[in-house]
């Protein structure tokens, strides 16, 4: 069984030593020679390309990709998943508020099922982003008719064949999550503490939220005239008419890629 671990990399350079060697210290000892760990640099504003570099040498199954523009968390792991070869896929965050320590407890999970999503006993956020969560957690539930106690979060994995599911889409509109359950209903969670970031502030703001909120609500698929099939469209036409700078669905951008190491 080979893992692969996908991970964004965003303006993180003072992070990326503890979260890898975290990783080594709780996974690669289990895994071996079968882990890959898969670093997006998102055109940080940092040295984080720099510091990838430099535990590239400290860890031979580390593979870095360095984007030629920002094109946000989604795209960033969409082109990871691209590029990885494992049979077992992990989805996380770069400022080690995902500990490392859960991904054994994840990838088992993947003995039952498709997916495994995480739901924290404790969030470290502020709390007006535990609450937009929360929101967005049931109007996500109810456009893709999910279990409201399945939380979307990005700290999750999958197996192989939802990943080539996923990977066959266009890369200039992507929205895991939807494409997840669209793919399977194979999907559970366990529970994991949350750590509060290590370093600096969240690179995800008000602002990425809409724009990951835009992509969703185009991309959803109603084949019948039902309530949530006029739900969204006038969740369309207010994007449409109020929020036109965050609707991505107009900009076909396929993302780049500068360098591979």
């Amino acid at each position: 069984m080979k893992l692969s671990i996908i991970i964004p990399v965003y303006n993180s350079s003072k992070i990326l030593k503890t979260l890898l060697d975290s990783i080594h210290t709780h996974v690669a000892s289990l895994v071996g020679e079968s882990l890959e760990v898969i670093l997006i640099n998102d055109k940080s504003l940092d040295d984080s390309w720099s510091e990838i570099k430099r535990m590239k040498i400290k860890y031979n199954y580390i593979k870095g990709i360095n984007l030629r523009k920002n094109y946000g968390q989604h795209s960033a792991i969409f082109c990871g998943l691209k590029n990885c070869s494992g049979d077992k896929i992990i989805c996380m965050d770069d400022d080690m508020q995902h500990d490392p320590k859960h991904i054994p407890k994840l990838i088992n999970q993947l003995d039952n099922y498709d997916v495994c999503y995480v739901k924290y006993v404790k969030r470290e956020h502020n709390y007006f982003k535990i609450l937009i969560s929360q929101i967005n957690n049931l109007v996500s539930s109810f456009l893709m008719s999910k279990s409201i106690k399945i939380y979307t979060s990005s700290f999750k994995c999958f197996n192989k064949t939802i990943n080539n599911k996923i990977i066959a889409n266009d890369d200039t509109f992507v929205f895991l999550d939807y494409w997840i359950f669209k793919y399977s209903r194979k999907i559970t969670s366990i529970d994991v503490t949350h750590n509060k970031r290590l370093f600096g502030k969240t690179n995800y703001g008000f602002k990425e939220l809409l724009t990951l909120w835009s992509k969703m609500i185009f991309l959803i698929e109603v084949e019948k005239k039902n309530f949530k099939y006029f739900i969204i469209l006038i969740i369309r036409f207010f994007f449409r008419t109020f929020l036109k700078s965050y609707i991505s669905y107009r900009k076909k951008i396929s993302i780049e890629i500068q360098e591979i190491i």
